[in-house]
């Protein structure tokens, strides 16, 4: 695993033990976790409440982990109604802990604990400005012991503030750190340019999916620490770009098809059953694991004879439930169908081409059928960015026409985090790679500019006039770039700043600059047909199931690229 854009350093705590270490009293009830723990160290103090805290700077220095009798230096003392803010220096999730010295008295105060993905959220009243406990705590209050270790947590944060609630008593600590609980996993993708901030921004995302892999494939690990299909999308083509086979994603996937009646929607979402499907084709043509395909084939061809109903004999789409393409589309009814039309068009699409496989040909006819239907239909513009990237995607608009008049108006204007990606790769469906990087880095890029380490549920540019950056207290004057913002669900602190929607530009560019797109089930087959841009050179890897693709384009000063390219065995390059 590599840390080594991330400002922090990594020991691993707690391997998992292997099956044969327990006990055989408990063998049979033990289920080995897929997560590991990684410690670490705060990395400064960021605020702290005058007089009444004392050797704070200790907490940034080595220790043991570990309670101990005599402390090497003296510990932190936090008179009651004092308070401070550290900084882990990179979002995680996970839990702290406190360690407590050996104090004279044995009475211990009581200690409040708040967690935030920004300053400003880690130092906020719960109930202020959208400041919730939702999936997670965020804001507790503990009793910690003598001589001893608490942990407090789960949840997704950056920033921690501890203050002693106590009447009376000091608070005494002699340690603090943070407790990473993610996968233990290789990055086996990997992307560098001459553009340092694009490499940037594709390990940022990769450490956003990277971070919400936990038991199952999250949304969020501060807030929507749940499994939600459609924004699985951009995430599932990121792990395949970053890591390759994850069971994350099959377990995912099969638990929301497991209590999803055929009868009802995803999560509620007629898209997102559709975003399902997709998935399924994405996933298939990365690993080729043709007896997990056919494992859904019951359920996959119900949905797809469901999904023909809702197509009137004009070729209009008439989804029910709750129709949703992303936040900031949601209340365009005009921009909703737009997308709905295109969705259910690259829908029918892919399921007759994975109804071909599973040979179930009456199923595949029904679907190119009701495909062809869905193209008489030709919706009104909306002028929005995100359906209309889907309809140059879906082939019911032309892409160049699209992007033209679309997609590169205002620049990086009316784009989210999530279909953000789907507006990148229309522009490369238009061969508009210029404009694709230009987007990243003025849009992803801005989330860093502003204190990000990871990508964030929603952004928008114009927030940060005249705001603050999320890694220090809000300055008078200044706006609160996490508080004063957002809508929906995400209003205020509510706001996820770990979201794993909102990587796509990791995938993107692996596909599109390093240029590797499989073309046969398992990466038996690829094509490799890099687009540099304004680059003068890039390199890589992408995952396979028989190895990593190694790949280096350099322009040439006549503008062609010259490319070195490593295959492993099994994998064919084609044109």
């Amino acid at each position: 695993m590599n840390f080594s854009f991330f400002p922090i350093t990594v020991t691993t705590i707690a391997l998992m033990l292997p099956c044969n270490a327990l006990p055989p009293s408990l063998a049979p009830i033990a289920e080995k976790s897929a997560l590991t723990n990684f410690t670490i160290q705060p990395k400064r103090i960021v605020w702290q409440s005058g007089e009444g805290v004392t050797n704070a700077e200790n907490l940034l220095k080595p220790h043991s982990g570990q309670a101990v009798l005599v402390e090497p230096v003296p510990p932190m003392i936090v008179k009651p109604g004092a308070g401070i803010v550290i900084d882990f220096g990179v979002q995680i999730a996970g839990s702290i802990e406190l360690f407590t010295p050996m104090t004279k008295e044995k009475e211990m105060p009581s200690v409040r604990i708040r967690m935030g993905e920004s300053v400003a959220e880690a130092m906020a009243e719960t109930g202020e400005r959208g400041v919730q406990n939702d999936h997670a705590l965020r804001d507790q209050t503990v009793k910690v012991p003598w001589l001893g270790k608490t942990t407090i947590g789960p949840s997704g944060f950056r920033f921690v503030r501890i203050d002693n609630v106590d009447p009376k008593i000091d608070l005494e600590l002699s340690q603090v750190r943070s407790i990473l609980t993610l996968r233990d996993i290789p990055y086996i993708g990997s992307f560098k340019s001459s553009d340092e901030r694009l490499n940037k921004i594709w390990e940022v995302g990769a450490y956003t999916v990277h971070l919400n892999m936990q038991d199952y494939l999250w949304d969020g690990i501060k807030r929507d620490r749940l499994v939600w299909i459609g924004d699985m999308f951009p995430e599932v083509c990121i792990i395949n770009a970053a890591f390759g086979y994850n069971e994350v994603v099959p377990k995912s996937l099969d638990m929301t098809r497991d209590v999803t009646p055929i009868t009802e929607w995803m999560n509620g979402i007629s898209s997102y059953s559709m975003w399902w499907i997709l998935i399924h084709e994405e996933w298939y043509l990365q690993n080729g694991n043709l007896d997990y395909l056919k494992e859904q084939k019951p359920y996959l061809t119900a949905l797809l004879k469901r999904l023909t109903t809702f197509v009137d004999s004009d070729g209009r789409e008439k989804l029910d439930g709750m129709r949703f393409l992303d936040w900031p589309t949601f209340e365009n009814k005009e921009a909703v169908h737009e997308g709905l039309q295109a969705m259910m068009s690259l829908t029918m699409e892919s399921g007759a081409r994975l109804c071909e496989i599973l040979d179930d040909k009456e199923t595949a006819k029904l679907c190119t059928d009701t495909a062809q239907l869905l193209r008489k239909h030709k919706p009104a513009s909306s002028g929005r960015k995100s359906p209309a990237a889907l309809l140059s995607l879906a082939g019911l608009r032309e892409a160049n026409e699209v992007s033209n008049e679309v997609l590169k108006k205002d620049g990086p204007k009316d784009i989210s985090t999530f279909y953000g990606f789907f507006v990148l790769n229309a522009l490369a469906k238009s061969n508009d790679i210029e404009t694709g990087l230009d987007f990243i880095s003025k849009y992803w890029g801005g989330m860093i500019d502003f204190g990000a380490t990871t990508f964030w549920e929603d952004f928008d540019l114009e927030w940060t006039k005249d705001a603050g950056r999320i890694d220090e207290p809000v300055a008078p004057g200044k706006k609160d770039l996490h508080g004063d913002f957002g809508a929906h669900c995400y209003i205020g602190f509510r706001h996820s700043f770990c979201h794993g929607w909102a990587g796509g530009p990791t995938a993107w560019l692996s596909k599109n600059v390093l240029g590797v797109t499989p073309v046969a089930p398992g990466c038996a087959k690829v094509k490799i047909t890099p687009q540099l841009g304004h680059l003068t050179w890039a390199e890589g890897t992408y995952p396979t199931p028989k190895g990593a693709i190694h790949v280096r384009h350099e322009k040439q000063a006549d503008g062609t690229i010259q490319s070195t390219i490593k295959l492993p065995d099994g994998v064919e390059q084609v044109k």
